[in-house]
């Protein structure tokens, strides 16, 4: 089972840049597509982005299109969120997530197998 460690939340001004970085662990790390979730508080846990194994392909919730960039190191067994003009409704806590199987992209809560602790970004307006 992978586990994903997150890093990179923290406080910004509307407008503003940050960028998530999730490490991964195990030895079939590429294999692995991998994807970021956010939960708002009293709201469900959403999609956000999912890369496929070999960083080829992308997907990202309509919300974000055009202003996040998901990207992946494969040499260094890390996924990375890059999250430009941002909004306050972007305020939540962020997962990093992978899927049960390697076959799948974690597009929905239910095809997640591995959830990271989280980390929370806060925008300000």
């Amino acid at each position: 089972q992978v586990q994903l460690v997150e890093s990179g939340g923290g406080l910004v001004q509307a407008g503003g840049s940050l960028r998530l970085s999730c490490v991964a662990s195990g030895p079939t790390f590429t294999r692995y597509a991998l994807g970021w979730f956010y939960q708002a508080p009293g709201k469900e846990r959403e999609f956000v982005a999912a890369i496929s194994g070999s960083g080829a392909n992308t997907y990202y919730a309509d919300s974000v299109n055009g202003r996040f960039t998901i990207s992946r190191d494969n040499d260094k067994n890390t996924v990375y969120l890059q999250m430009n003009s941002l909004k306050p409704e972007d305020t939540a806590v962020y997962f990093c997530a992978a899927p049960r199987m390697p076959i799948q992209i974690p597009r929905s809560p239910p095809t997640v197998g591995s959830w990271g602790q989280g980390t929370q970004v806060t925008v300000s307006s």
